[in-house]
């Protein structure tokens, strides 16, 4: 499975059984919110009275969005007080032991002591795929960045997706707006993931040489003098 040029190849699996019907994990690029869309570019600030940029125009707060790729909700799952339904006629899997289900549970008591149990019982989203990666290299998957409109919030995990490749990996989260009620729907993005090194990092600690500094100076000031030198002088452009 090597790597094509500086693209890390991820391979998905599943039940040739539901292979016609299960939406495909995507690029997170491909999947941005449409209240993302819609924001305006600028907007008035009492303070600084005057228009200033909104996040829309935030290149390290769009490229999180659109960083890795997203695992979707296979069908329209229907809320109602407290209580999840879901109608899904898929064919039975060909494999042994394989989810039919998109969700399933774990009981409260399984979050004991963590700030995020709210005393009830997490939603676990279950998978349909399995996911392979490069020797090396682990899964990191977490609720689909700043997309606090969702109903959940999604246990961020880490698993080591180049040896456990065999089986799906079902994603645990959290139901944090009691009120909702209506329809949670198919193709909803339940995780963003991307593949992180599992080498621990060597941290290096200095101070600013004279060069440095001068670099820091320089960098501050240019940032302060007009908009966009991140994305025009710094930001790497993405592969599509």
């Amino acid at each position: 499975m090597p790597f094509e040029g500086n693209r890390m190849r991820i391979v998905f699996r599943c039940d040739p059984a539901l292979a016609e019907m299960l939406p495909r994990p995507v690029p997170a690029r491909g999947v941005l919110p449409d209240w993302l869309r819609k924001m305006p570019p600028k907007a008035y600030s009492e303070i600084h009275g005057r228009e200033i940029r909104t996040v829309k125009q935030c290149p390290p707060f769009v490229d999180a969005m659109t960083h890795g790729f997203m695992i979707l909700l296979p069908c329209d799952v229907t809320v109602e007080n407290g209580a999840f339904e879901w109608r899904w006629d898929i064919a039975e899997p060909s494999t042994k032991g394989h989810p039919r289900s998109p969700l399933s549970f774990h009981v409260a008591e399984q979050l004991a002591g963590a700030p995020l149990s709210n005393g009830l019982a997490a939603i676990k989203f279950n998978s349909f795929w399995t996911i392979e990666l490069e020797e090396g290299w682990s899964l990191f998957a977490t609720h689909p960045v700043n997309r606090d409109d969702l109903p959940f919030r999604l246990v961020t995990g880490v698993v080591d997706s180049d040896h456990f490749q065999d089986a799906g990996i079902n994603f645990p989260a959290i139901w944090i707006d009691q009120d909702f009620s209506g329809v949670l729907a198919k193709g909803t993005p339940i995780a963003q993931c991307f593949p992180v090194p599992r080498a621990a990092p060597e941290l290096v600690f200095e101070s600013f040489d004279v060069a440095r500094k001068a670099s820091y100076e320089k960098t501050v000031a240019d940032v302060l003098a007009e908009p966009g030198v991140y994305r025009k002088q710094f930001r790497v452009k993405r592969a599509r």
